[in-house]
């Protein structure tokens, strides 16, 4: 009589996977999907670096159409651009109101706009009128963007060189891993 062969015994399932962070799910993975759909280390730096400096302009409502100007006439990935550029939307308006004070101080205008509240505009209003609020204002986001402008070339510099290595990294692990 054959000796009857032991049933395999059940492989014990895997462990669940821990959940996936916020910052994970929606700003890491899609970095790491442009790198395995083709993008270069070297573009995905640059488009996260320039999307960055992009998302801190002072100036309300342009980031959208800036950043996609800017991905287009450097043939980088516009939903990259984008994606970074709106993540960095918090920075901007942290920044915004120490911009328009500098500004306002390199344009000469900084004693005017230093303590500048909703009483003090009331008052400039009744007194000079809506001219005067629109010429100090403007002013200081003049000065504004020439500081972020300024402020922008080392930024995207210094993000471009280590993200690029990082993203060189990453690459070189998944090929690794793909192998």
């Amino acid at each position: 009589m054959p000796i009857p062969e032991p049933s395999p015994l059940p492989l014990a399932p895997e462990p669940a996977a821990p959940p996936r962070s916020w910052l994970r799910r929606r700003l890491l993975d899609p970095l790491l999907d442009l790198l395995k759909a083709g993008l270069t280390p070297s573009q995905l730096a640059l488009t996260v670096g320039l999307g960055a400096a992009v998302g801190i302009v002072p100036l309300l409502g342009v980031t959208t159409i800036l950043s996609a100007a800017v991905a287009l006439r450097l043939r980088l990935n516009v939903a990259a651009m984008q994606l970074v550029t709106h993540l960095m939307t918090f920075f901007q308006l942290a920044l915004l109101i120490p911009f328009l004070r500098a500004g306002a101080r390199l344009l000469g205008q900084g004693p005017q706009v230093e303590h500048l509240t909703l009483p003090a505009l009331r008052q400039l209003i009744e007194h000079e009128g809506w001219q005067a609020i629109g010429k100090l204002l403007w002013r200081a986001e003049l000065g504004a963007l020439l500081l972020w402008a300024v402020a922008c070339v080392p930024l995207v510099a210094v993000l471009y060189f280590v993200l690029r290595a990082v993203f060189r990294r990453v690459l070189a692990k998944q090929e690794v891993a793909v192998e």
